[in-house]
């Protein structure tokens, strides 16, 4: 086998290795790490709605592990940073990840 051939198919393999690890599952968390994420789901969702800059009805909070995920859609261009301040105040929040959309006249932010 030439050279070439042998580089394709180990750089075929290599990127198959890499394709099937990045479909692996976060790691299975305990029962206290559960109970302890969904309280912190409930505290920063709780913190959001009562928040008078946001209007967090459509803002879903999920936590794995002390990092809280915000998802969901807004309607003023400052409410997904402001959601994301409210969470990173919550105690027990590590790290927040901001995937709020931005809905302009319903469509998704396309005019």
């Amino acid at each position: 086998m030439s050279f070439l051939k042998k580089s394709a198919t180990g750089a075929l393999w290599l990127v198959l290795a890499l394709s099937i690890a990045s479909c692996a599952s976060r790691p299975p968390r305990s029962a206290a790490e559960l109970e302890s994420d969904q309280k912190l789901e409930e505290a920063v969702t709780k913190q959001l709605a009562a928040d008078p800059n946001l209007f967090a009805r459509h803002i879903e909070v999920d936590a794995y592990r002390g990092a809280v995920t915000l998802s969901g859609f807004v309607f003023e261009t400052t409410e997904p940073f402001e959601a994301a301040q409210v969470a990173a105040r919550v105690p027990g929040v590590v790290s927040v990840s901001n995937q709020i959309q931005l809905e302009i006249m319903g469509r998704g932010g396309k005019r």
